[in-house]
C-alpha cells in the first residue's frame, strides 16, 4: 500500500490515507509529505474529496465495518482493492509477478534491484522497505514492473503478468480459502495467466514451468554452496553451462533460492550475467527480513517471519550462523485463525529457541476466536523456558534476560520493539 502511495505521490498526486497504528514506515511517509491519520473517524475525511476527483484504494486487511471505508463506498467513491490499481498499473507495462507464501518479497527486491542496476527502465512495487534505497518502491522508467502478487483474497487473480515466478505453495489463509486442495487450485490459476514465461521452484505441483531451487536438479540450480566470511558464495548450473562466483550477503539458503530465481527471470530478459553478479553482490537486504545488528557483544535478529515454514527458515539460520550460542526469541502471533490452523506447527517450530517470549496475538482484521490463544499456544510449545506477555510489557522483560542471541519475529506490531531494543544495547 504504501509503496502504491509513494508511485501516486511521484506523479504528483495529493496523497493521503489511513493505517491501524503509526510506524516507522508511516511516519517516514509523513516526511514524505503523504497526510496519514490512525483514527477511523469521518471528521478525517476532508471536504474537497469528491467522487470525481479521488481514488480511494485499499487493502482486505481493512476490516468490513470501517467507518471511513463504507463512507467512500456509500457516497459513490471509485474504491478499488490495492490489486485492482496494481492490476491496472502493470496491464500496459511488461508485468513481472512474484507468487508464493514465503520469498516474494525477498526475490521481487532482488530482481527490482537487479533491473534497476541494469538501468531497465522498470518500477518495482515491493513488500518491504529495501536497504539499498529505504523505501518498498524502486522507480526508473514505467516500461517494466516487477510487483508482488498477493495470494490473500485470490487478489493475485487480477494480475495478467507476462512473466510469473512462484516461491512457494504451503497452505496458508485457509479463514478464506478452507482447505489446503483450494489454496493449491488457486495458485495453479494464476500461474495459467502467466502469458510468457514461468518459473517455479522446483517441487511444486505446477507444470509447463522453467524450474530454479538450490542443489535440486532444477533448470537454473544453486551449486557449489559455501560460506566464506559469513557471505554465502555460489554458481548456478543452467542445462550443462555453469555460471560460477555469485556472492549473496543475505542469510539463509532459502534467500540463495529466492537469488537464484531472480537471476533467472534476469537471465531470460538477457542482461549481462557481470551486471548481475554487481547488483547481487551489492543487495543490502530488505528491512524485517533477516535484518541483524552486532551491539556490544550481542546479536539482534529482526524478522517479519508469521507461518511456520518462515519461522523454520528463520530459527535454521540462526542456529547454524551461532550453534554454541544462547537464543532468546520473542514471537508475535499474527491472526487468530492462523494461529489456529497451524497451532502444531507454530508450536514445534518455536520449541527450537533456547528461550521464548510469546507476545499476545495481533488480531489485525480479525476478532478473537474462542479457545486461540497465545496462553494456548504456549502450552504446545516444549520449552521449559517460556511466557507470554503483552507487547506494552515485553521491553521490561527482555531488560531481565541472558542470551547471546536475540531474535524478534512476527508481521503484527512487534516492530516497534525494534528501535528500544537496539537503544538498550547500546547502552551496555
Amino acid at each position: 500500500m504504501s509503496a502504491l502511495a509513494r508511485y501516486f505521490k511521484s506523479l504528483e498526486k495529493i496523497v493521503m490515507g489511513y493505517d491501524k497504528t503509526p510506524t516507522d514506515l508511516t511516519r517516514q511517509m509523513e516526511r514524505e509529505k503523504i497526510d496519514l491519520h490512525f483514527e477511523d473517524r469521518l471528521d478525517k475525511i476532508p471536504n474537497f474529496l469528491t467522487p470525481e476527483n479521488t481514488l480511494v484504494i485499499y487493502t482486505p486487511a481493512v476490516p468490513k465495518n470501517h467507518h471511513e471505508l463504507n463512507y467512500f463506498i456509500q457516497n459513490g467513491f471509485t474504491v478499488l482493492k490495492r490489486s485492482e490499481v496494481l492490476g491496472e498499473i502493470t496491464r500496459n507495462t511488461f508485468g513481472i509477478a512474484v507468487a508464493g507464501t514465503h520469498g516474494k518479497t525477498t526475490t521481487s527486491s532482488v530482481l527490482g534491484h537487479i533491473l534497476k542496476e541494469a538501468d531497465l527502465k522498470s518500477t518495482a512495487f515491493l513488500g518491504g522497505v529495501v536497504q539499498n534505497y529505504d523505501s518498498n518502491i524502486i522507480i526508473n522508467g514505467n516500461e517494466i514492473t516487477v510487483s508482488e502478487a498477493d495470494e490473500f483474497d485470490r487478489s493475485f487473480l487480477q494480475l495478467s503478468p507476462k512473466i510469473g515466478i512462484i516461491t512457494s505453495i504451503d497452505a496458508d489463509h485457509l479463514d478464506i480459502y478452507g482447505n489446503k486442495e483450494e489454496f493449491e487450485q488457486t495458485f495453479i490459476e494464476f500461474s495459467q495467466k502467466v502469458t510468457e514465461k514461468l518459473f517455479v521452484r522446483k517441487g511444486l505441483p505446477i507444470t509447463g514451468a522453467a524450474t530454479y531451487g538450490v542443489e535440486s536438479g532444477a533448470d537454473f540450480d544453486a551449486v557449489n554452496i559455501r560460506i566464506e566470511n559469513g557471505v554465502y558464495h555460489f554458481d548456478i548450473k543452467t542445462g550443462d553451462d555453469i555460471l560460477p562466483n555469485f556472492v549473496l550477503k543475505l542469510p539463509g539458503k532459502h534467500n540463495v533460492e529466492n537469488a537464484t530465481a531472480a537471476v533467472a527471470v534476469a537471465l531470460y530478459l538477457e542482461i549481462p550475467v557481470h551486471k548481475i553478479k554487481y547488483a547481487l553482490e551489492n543487495f543490502a537486504g530488505v528491512k524485517r527480513r533477516f535484518n541483524r545488528w552486532d551491539i556490544n557483544g550481542k546479536v539482534y535478529i529482526d524478522d517479519y517471519a508469521h507461518h511456520p515454514t518462515e519461522l523454520n527458515a528463520v530459527i535454521h539460520s540462526v542456529k547454524e550462523m551461532f550453534p554454541d550460542k544462547k537464543i532468546l526469541g520473542i514471537f508475535q502471533p499474527h491472526l487468530f485463525s492462523r494461529t489456529r490452523d497451524f497451532q502444531d506447527g507454530f508450536a514445534r517450530s518455536l520449541s527450537d529457541f533456547d528461550e521464548l517470549i510469546l507476545l499476545e496475538i495481533y488480531p489485525a482484521r480479525e476478532e478473537p476466536i474462542e479457545g486461540i490463544t497465545s496462553a494456548a499456544l504456549l502450552e504446545k510449545i516444549n520449552l521449559e523456558k517460556k511466557e507470554v506477555v503483552s507487547l506494552e510489557k515485553a521491553m521490561g522483560l527482555i531488560k531481565s534476560k541472558d542470551f547471546d542471541v536475540l531474535v524478534t519475529v512476527g508481521a503484527g506490531n512487534i516492530d516497534t520493539l525494534v528501535k528500544p531494543i537496539k537503544e538498550w544495547l547500546y547502552e551496555g
